[in-house]
């Protein structure tokens, strides 16, 4: 008997984890792990959304942080070369971060901010973090937030 192989839905939305960590609560018989996965999810062409997951198993925290991350999504107004229109700062928590338009000069980003630009299609942008805060959620917050910012202008 031959097998049918049928092909795979491509998915809605790109997505791409950016930290898993294990967390712990402490019991009456000791501690009881589960795991935490930020994910950034986005169609590559001006959608984009940050998600997080806890679930026992990681593979469950991923999905959940990807169906946050489609919920909690936002539109990006992009010019026409897939850039910003202007430049933008934004702060969450103790997260700051600058973005600026950069044309011909691609997508010049660090740490979660590069993910969050590149999963919202954003090619031609200069991106900064100004903290010292290495916490990448909250700097994929303040890169969502600019993102806002860039919309209401």
């Amino acid at each position: 008997m031959g097998r049918r192989f049928t092909e795979r839905e491509k998915p809605e939305f790109d997505q791409k984890v950016i930290n898993v960590r294990r967390v712990a609560r402490v019991m009456a018989g000791g501690r009881r792990f589960s795991f935490s996965v930020v994910v950034v999810a986005g169609d590559r062409n001006g959608r984009v959304g940050v998600g997080i997951g806890k679930a026992g198993d990681t593979s469950q925290a991923i999905t959940k942080a990807y169906n946050q991350a489609k919920k909690e999504m936002i539109k990006v107004s992009l010019t026409d070369n897939k850039s910003l229109a202007h430049e933008v700062e934004s702060k969450f928590k103790s997260a700051k971060i600058n973005l600026r338009p950069a044309p011909g000069r691609g997508l010049i980003a660090g740490s979660s901010v590069r993910v969050v630009l590149n999963l919202a299609g954003i090619k031609d942008v200069n991106a900064k973090i100004v903290s010292r805060s290495k916490d990448k959620l909250n700097i994929a917050r303040a890169t969502i937030k600019a993102l806002k910012e860039s919309n209401k202008k």
